[in-house]
């Protein structure tokens, strides 16, 4: 199967894993201004939204927007899910800045226009975090502050389904499993000072979905 091919269903898959491979193919077919399919761009940068609309991942590619994202959301094999940084089911939309004009450029080109895109959006990506920090386990290096191209942004789930997986209480298990399994990765492994960090960032945000959830009930 192509590298950039959307795995075959599977039958007797869990309706929840089911949901959000077809969510991520829905979300890599979206469409520019142009009319232009932003997972089929070849270089770009990306980001990843929560369900309370926080933005909790940075990240760049050279391999196709569609390749990167899906490897991200659908594939354990990935750093950040492998080494339980990132959670696929928190993630509830996405939103990518293609960089059409990239296409033919020269490999040194592509490499420092992508860094200083990375750089903007990871700024921004802060300004606009409550806890500003985000869930990257490694340092994105500073460079210079560019304008970007058009973005695409889009939800993975439907509405119906969106609404049972952004419960508070779904919500918090999860991020709770992801603490443990983070913590026990740290307690097994060399790893570094980014992967900490991340813990602690994960950490503070479940303090803040479990504070907010007993706000509501004792409210």
């Amino acid at each position: 199967m192509p590298e950039d091919a959307a795995p075959p269903a599977r039958s007797g898959e869990p309706l929840e894993v089911s949901q959000l491979y077809a969510g991520v193919e829905r979300l890599l077919r979206e469409t520019d201004s142009k009319g232009r399919v932003s997972g089929d761009c070849q270089h770009g940068v990306y980001l990843f939204i929560d369900y309370d609309g926080e933005p909790i991942y940075v990240g760049q590619t050279r391999e196709k927007l569609r390749t990167r994202i899906r490897r991200h959301l659908t594939n354990q094999r990935t750093d950040a899910v492998a080494m339980r940084v990132l959670d696929p089911f928190e993630v509830a939309e996405v939103e990518m800045w293609p960089f059409w004009d990239l296409g033919e450029a020269p490999e040194g080109k592509v490499k420092e226009t992508l860094q200083k895109a990375e750089f903007t959006v990871y700024q921004d990506t802060l300004r606009r975090s409550s806890f500003k920090a985000v869930l990257n386990e490694g340092q994105i290096p500073h460079a210079e502050i560019i304008p970007l191209p058009e973005s695409v942004r889009a939800t993975i789930l439907p509405i119906g389904s969106r609404r049972q997986r952004e419960h508070p209480d779904i919500r918090l298990a999860r991020r709770a499993r992801t603490i443990a399994d983070l913590a026990r990765v740290i307690s097994e492994r060399r790893v570094s000072s980014g992967i900490r960090r991340t813990l602690w960032v994960q950490a503070k945000r479940l303090e803040h979905l479990s504070r907010i959830r007993l706000e509501e009930l004792e409210g």
